[in-house]
């Protein structure tokens, strides 16, 4: 899928967090990296439909995107996402929560989407946890179930904002995998994320902001680009240990 954004800016009480953010590439998946506060968060949510710019303009798959209420409700319609504090329907059971895009979105019937639902859960290791409510689940099983919801119903286009937060390297591992398995079926993963062993399982191209405004934009389908990557995060690392 190729994101287009061009000399996207935002603001919020006249203070600027995006400046000119300009990407125009065809990705798989894509890691949105960056020190807390850079602008990641706000980019994915303009991406998705969530937040609108200040100014500047957006395509996806050569589809500009209006900004417009009615547009934008529409568009929100062919995207999944997967939130940092899950989004998950505290009535429903963990199950209930997966198989309700099936039903809603595709049709299916209680008996398809539940099926469904199972094998996705599965696959994330919450087979044992398919009746615990929300209020029941740590906070890594919630982003389990949040991830196997978002998949769920196979939109084409799947935002993820720090979706291995809170996991051990097992099910982030997991997550990853998942992660893989959308880009093999031809659908595209956007994904904010401070993990480089999970953008290395399952990324294809990385998008560095800071201070609102890209650094860098990389494939890491070399070892050159991985090279870059990992520089990042080292010198992230130094900065942390550095102000402590």
């Amino acid at each position: 899928m190729r994101i287009s954004l061009d000399h996207l800016c935002k603001s919020f009480d006249g203070v600027e967090v995006l400046r000119d953010i300009t990407f125009d590439e065809e990705v798989s998946a894509l890691a949105i990296i960056g020190p807390s506060g850079g602008g990641k968060s706000t980019l994915l949510r303009i991406i998705g439909g969530l937040e609108t710019p200040t100014s500047g303009a957006m395509a996806v798959d050569g589809s500009p995107v209006s900004f417009d209420e009615t547009s934008l409700r529409a568009y929100r319609a062919t995207l999944g996402f997967v939130f940092q504090d899950g989004g998950l329907f505290h009535h429903m059971t963990a199950l209930e929560n997966v198989a309700l895009p099936l039903q809603v979105v595709h049709g299916a019937s209680s008996d398809e989407a539940d099926d469904r639902a199972r094998e996705l859960l599965a696959r994330l290791g919450l087979e044992d946890s398919l009746a615990k409510r929300p209020a029941q689940l740590s906070g890594g099983q919630k982003q389990r179930v949040a991830v196997a919801s978002a998949i769920a119903s196979e939109r084409p286009l799947i935002l993820f904002d720090e979706p291995t937060s809170g996991l051990d390297l097992f099910h982030m591992r997991q997550v990853a995998n998942v992660v893989n398995q959308v880009a093999n079926a031809g659908r595209t993963a956007l994904v904010v994320t401070h993990d480089p062993e999970f953008i290395l399982r399952c990324c294809n191209y990385v998008l560095h902001l800071e201070n609102g405004q890209i650094q860098e934009s990389y494939s890491i389908e070399d070892s050159n680009g991985q090279k870059r990557l990992l520089k990042f995060f080292l010198s992230d690392m130094k900065k942390e240990v550095s102000t402590e």
